[in-house]
C-alpha cells in the first residue's frame, strides 16, 4: 500500500511537470510539430537510464517507496508513449507524411540513445569505489550528488519554461518555483542520508557528516539549478 500511494503521489508531480514543459514548448515553437511530447520523452528516456543505475542496481533497501514514486510514478507520467502515437496519428491525417515519420524515427532512437546515455553516464559514475570516497570516520556520495546536480540543472531549464513560455501569473510562477526547488532539494538530501545509512553510518554517530552532506548538496543543486535558469534564458 505504501508503495501504491508512493507511485500516486509521485506521478500526479511527473503529470503535472509534463503539462507545464510540453505547454511551454508548444506556446515557444508552436503546434506545427509534437516539440513537447518529443522532449519529454526524451528527457524522461534519460532520466530512468541514469536514475535506474543510481537507485536500482545501487539500491538501498530502505528506499523502496521513493524508488518507486521517482522511476514508476514520476517518470511513468512525465513521459507519455499513447500522446505520441495520437499525435503521429494526427499528422498522418493531416497528409504530413513527412513529419509523421520525422516524429516515429526521432522519437524511438530518440528515446533509446537517451536510455543508452543515462544508464552510461549512471554506470561510469558508480565505476570507482562504487561511488563514494571514504576516509576513516566519514564518506561522500559523490555519484549520487553528481545524479542530484543533473537534476537539479534540468529543474532550471524546466522552470525557466515556467517562468517565461507559460501563461501563468506571477504568483502562480513564484509557488510552483518554491515547491519544485524545496522539494527537490529535501528529497535529494534525505536520499543521500538514507543511502549513508544503508551503507552503516547511523545518524547518531555520524550527525555532523550527514548535516554536511545534506546542506552541501543543497547549496551545489541551488548554483547549478541558477546556471540552469541562465542557459534556459539563452534558448
Amino acid at each position: 500500500m505504501n508503495q501504491l500511494i508512493a507511485v500516486a503521489l509521485g506521478g500526479s508531480c511527473g503529470a503535472v511537470v509534463r503539462f507545464l514543459v510540453s505547454s511551454g514548448l508548444y506556446q515557444w515553437l508552436g503546434r506545427g510539430f509534437p516539440y513537447g511530447t518529443l522532449v519529454v520523452n526524451v528527457i524522461g528516456s534519460f532520466l530512468i537510464g541514469l536514475l535506474t543505475e543510481a537507485l536500482i542496481l545501487q539500491r538501498a533497501a530502505i528506499t523502496l517507496e521513493y524508488r518507486a514514486a521517482i522511476l514508476v510514478g514520476f517518470i511513468g507520467a512525465f513521459t507519455t508513449f499513447s500522446t505520441f502515437s495520437l499525435e503521429t496519428l494526427y499528422l498522418i491525417e493531416q497528409g504530413s507524411l513527412t513529419k509523421a515519420a520525422l516524429n516515429i524515427v526521432i522519437s524511438v532512437v530518440g528515446c533509446l540513445f537517451a536510455v543508452w546515455i543515462g544508464l552510461l553516464c549512471g554506470r561510469s559514475l558508480f565505476f570507482y569505489s562504487g561511488g563514494i570516497i571514504q576516509w576513516s570516520g566519514g564518506a561522500i556520495p559523490y555519484a549520487l550528488m553528481i545524479v542530484n546536480t543533473i537534476g537539479a540543472f534540468l529543474i532550471g531549464i524546466v522552470a525557466t519554461i515556467l517562468l517565461q513560455k507559460v501563461a501563468l501569473s506571477v504568483e502562480y510562477r513564484a509557488a510552483i518555483m518554491v515547491i519544485m526547488v524545496g522539494t527537490y532539494l529535501t528529497l535529494s538530501g534525505l536520499y543521500l542520508i538514507l543511502f549513508l545509512i544503508e551503507h552503516g553510518y547511523s545518524f547518531e554517530s555520524h550527525t555532523n557528516l550527514m548535516l554536511g552532506i545534506f546542506v552541501g548538496n543543497g547549496l551545489s543543486c541551488l548554483l547549478v539549478i541558477w546556471l540552469g535558469l541562465l542557459v534556459g534564458k539563452q534558448i
